[in-house]
């Protein structure tokens, strides 16, 4: 529970919490050193989880709990895709496991205590260190551009470079030359609007829970009775984002493989 103390008031303590370890590059730019830390943290070792359950599973005999998991893992995904991607959906649902169970992961460090990792870091000289990696708009666009980068790519190949020109020049208004700058644009919006939804959509969400807990952790400063509602409304809260949490790692496991569908067919 917060106690505020520390903070000159509570706007100072939410911007604190809600600020990243930057570390300036002259040439390069701010790089966010804690979310990078936590992504790549985080997908080794959920990822780590799943290679060695892979290479324990067997085919015969009765599979053990964590092949079990797996199995149930895999199904559910490849159940969700082969309702909108009827080719061969090995990859699509190989992509759709690892987006699923990342963000999860990623979403999942909401549910740590805030201030405990803040005083935590702030004890081994680290005085910022924001852990919900997808709480940052620059992990969400970097996943949404990769996303739409595969969306591309697999345009050229369901299409051909032909064939996938025409639909950037003739799609939707025909293939009238004086029409294909406008074909082109509304093309344009479409690829720009997807990967900005799916950015926007899981930051914004994760952002915003993050601003609701260090507002209810701030009741702890008025009090016993804000320490007793503070906790109430925490564990609310939290029971809440149990639904949240695995929800937005879904809705974008589902939009990128909607985007991936899409870009197999013919217009």
């Amino acid at each position: 529970m917060a106690s505020g103390k520390g903070y000159e008031g509570p706007g100072d303590y939410i911007d604190h919490h809600l600020s990243n370890l930057k570390v300036d590059f002259s040439n390069f730019g701010t790089v966010h050193l804690d979310t990078v830390i936590m992504g790549w943290v985080l997908g080794a070792v959920v990822f780590g989880i799943l290679f060695l359950i892979s290479r324990k599973a067997t085919a015969t005999g009765v599979p053990g709990k964590a092949q079990a998991f797996f199995e149930l893992l895999y199904d559910f995904v490849d159940t969700q895709i082969k309702d909108i991607f009827h080719g061969d959906r090995k990859f699509i649902v190989s992509l759709g496991i690892t987006v699923f169970v990342w963000i999860l992961a990623m979403n999942a460090m909401k549910f740590l205590p805030v201030d405990f990792i803040a005083k935590g870091f702030e004890a081994v000289g680290v005085g910022y260190w924001k852990p919900v990696a997808t709480a940052d708009i620059n992990t969400t666009l970097a996943l949404s551009l990769s996303v739409i980068f595969l969306v591309i790519v697999f345009s050229f190949k369901a299409k051909g470079f032909r064939g996938y020109m025409h639909e950037l020049f003739c799609t939707p208004f025909g293939g009238f030359p004086l029409l294909w700058p406008f074909n082109f644009l509304f093309q344009l919006i479409e690829l720009v609007s997807k990967p900005l939804s799916l950015a926007l959509r899981l930051y914004g969400n994760m952002y915003a829970g993050e601003i609701i807990f260090l507002l209810i952790s701030l009741l702890s400063i008025a009090g016993w009775y804000g320490v007793i509602s503070g906790s109430v409304l925490h564990a609310a809260w939290a029971i809440f984002h149990i639904l949240v949490v695995p929800l937005q790692a879904f809705i974008f496991m589902m939009l990128t493989a909607v985007y991936l569908a899409l870009a197999h067919e013919s217009h």
